[in-house]
């Protein structure tokens, strides 16, 4: 099963990063991944968080327009190739990636990348079966 991230459209003005990461920590919602893009005017600000429903809820309470979108996890040695092993079983299998970040988390000699793609299931049933090792969302607390 995929992770649900959570993606919050923002001005893109001073401040607003602060009074919408103000508002998790009100709320003792702890962020285990970010990732931000801006264009002229507004940004989007995608995250990894333990309790979706919560976070979705309240963020949408204080007035943000967020929606939820499903990203694949995969465990990444930190080593030459380690990404690009991940990349060629997507090429592979005509798995087309949308947008990628990474996280701390993995342990030692591990990065975490995000991967936004157009066919999650089939991009982590091609991952399994290559032994990428995969987070789940119950995985999420104990990043």
């Amino acid at each position: 099963m995929s992770v649900r991230q959570i993606s919050i459209f923002v001005e893109n003005k001073p401040g607003t990063m602060h009074d919408m990461t103000q508002v998790l920590a009100d709320h003792s919602i702890d962020i285990r991944a970010l990732s931000l893009t801006e264009t002229e005017g507004f940004g989007i600000v995608r995250i990894i968080v333990d309790d979706v429903v919560e976070t979705t809820t309240v963020l949408k309470q204080e007035g943000y327009v967020c929606r939820l979108t499903p990203v694949v996890i995969a465990e990444i040695p930190d080593e030459p190739g380690g990404l690009n092993r991940v990349l060629t079983i997507f090429h592979d299998h005509q798995i087309n990636v949308e947008y990628m970040y990474a996280t701390l988390g993995g342990g030692a000699k591990r990065a975490l990348m995000i991967f936004r793609v157009d066919d999650d299931k089939k991009a982590e049933r091609e991952l399994r079966e290559k032994h990428i090792q995969l987070i789940e969302q119950s995985d999420i607390a104990d990043l």
